[in-house]
């Protein structure tokens, strides 16, 4: 069967594991990433949805499917907010810390150690998140076309990645692993990168219209992500299932 699962890739973050919830550690640049990315989906489903409640748990009922879930960073806030949360990756090692961390904290959240084509479910979900993981898969138009067997019609998808442009190769890669040391060196690959409009026209292709591309962009002043016009480096395409 032809495979998304890199491995390479896959070796690279396994490696990392241990330090997803170290704030300070490997994976501080997502830490600080979060919050403008958690803003920015519950604002779109609240949206797409309806929904009007401002309680704590206005996820309730909705089903959720995380890929690449990592450690859990965005699968426990969806799962606080009252979301019915599946978190999936490739890397063993990840869903065995995602599963430590869940528990430690109380959350419900099924983890599995599958890629998208590998997960089999009669259930489709509502909610779909590709955050950072489209630059990492093998193949793009397989991860899609398995995105897009999994969710409902009508589902919203978030899909959050990197354009490849010479500034992004300055900013994530020269800056963000080279110079800051943000990252660890290699974490990306600038050929992997995609631009927004190729990455639109794979989701058309796959029945599903875009609702919204905004940019993400981190300002150093005010040490923290702020959602922008400017697509030029990270953006997320919100997109609903025809």
């Amino acid at each position: 069967m032809t495979s998304t699962i890199n491995r390479d890739e896959i070796q690279k973050f396994s490696k990392l594991a241990d330090e997803w919830w170290d704030v300070k550690g490997k994976f501080k640049p997502l830490h600080l990433f979060n919050p403008v990315r958690i803003e920015y989906i519950t604002e779109k489903i609240k949206q797409h949805f309806n929904i009007n409640k401002n309680k704590e748990t206005f996820l309730n009922d909705l089903k959720i499917l995380d890929i690449g879930c990592g450690g859990g960073l965005i699968s426990e806030p969806m799962a606080r907010l009252g979301g019915i949360v599946t978190g999936i990756d490739a890397s063993k090692k990840n869903i065995e810390v995602a599963k430590i961390h869940s528990k430690k904290n109380n959350l419900k959240i099924s983890y599995l150690n599958k890629s998208p084509e590998q997960l089999i479910t009669k259930e489709k979900f509502d909610i779909i998140l590709n955050l950072e993981i489209v630059e990492h898969v093998e193949n793009v138009d397989l991860y899609l076309e398995s995105c897009k067997n999994l969710i409902k019609q009508n589902g919203i998808m978030f899909t959050a990645t990197l354009n490849r442009t010479l500034i992004s190769y300055i900013k994530a890669i020269l800056g963000a692993e080279y110079i800051l040391r943000w990252l660890p060196i290699g974490t990306h690959d600038w050929n992997k990168f995609i631009k927004p409009e190729e990455l639109e026209n794979k989701l058309t292709y796959k029945n599903f219209r875009t609702l919204d591309i905004s940019g993400l962009n981190f300002k150093p002043i005010a040490n923290k992500w702020k959602r922008s016009n400017d697509l030029s480096v990270n953006y997320i395409i919100c997109s609903i299932k025809n």
